[in-house]
């Protein structure tokens, strides 16, 4: 009677070296729209940390953000958007807290600022021969808790990958 073991030995080394192979083969390509927003809530959050406005150091203050206004031309749900900014912003070195701007607060300390941002379709599909481009203006507000005067906006133009959405 054989016995089973030299076998069973094979199959494992078998299985092993297909685990291995899988492993080591190319990684996978980032999501190209998570990509997009990536790079877009990079930029924002870059000019949100130069606002000439908000105090330094950066991490003594408290960024509040309301929902974020986005054109449904886009193809971009505000989900996707907002998540994207706050993953920004919360990489940022030493930069501010980033909560929830919600409807109940109207009034804060001095270390606290209202971040509102809309996205919209800045003009036409731009055809290449390749792809299509959506041109975009995001338009970044800074407002105190509870006042409606701006105290620092900035629009930032591009245009994303319209065969990445």
């Amino acid at each position: 009677m054989k016995h089973p073991l030299p076998r069973l030995t094979g199959l494992l080394a078998l299985t092993s070296l297909v685990l291995l192979a899988g492993c080591a083969g190319s990684p996978e390509r980032p999501d190209p729209v998570r990509q997009a927003l990536f790079n877009l809530g990079e930029r924002a959050a870059e000019r949100v940390m130069a606002a000439p406005t908000l105090p330094r150091p950066a991490g003594d203050q408290v960024l509040l953000l309301a929902d974020p206004e986005v054109n449904a031309g886009l193809g971009i749900g505000e989900a996707r958007f907002r998540e994207s900014l706050v993953r920004a912003l919360l990489a940022v070195g030493d930069g501010p807290q980033v909560l929830d701007w919600g409807d109940g607060l109207s009034a804060g300390g001095d270390n606290q600022w209202r971040l509102e941002s809309r996205l919209v379709a800045d003009g036409p599909r731009l055809s290449l021969s390749d792809r299509e481009l959506l041109p975009y203006r995001l338009t970044l507000t800074l407002r105190r808790p509870g006042k409606e005067q701006a105290l620092w906006e900035e629009s930032l133009q591009g245009a994303l990958d319209a065969t990445a959405l």
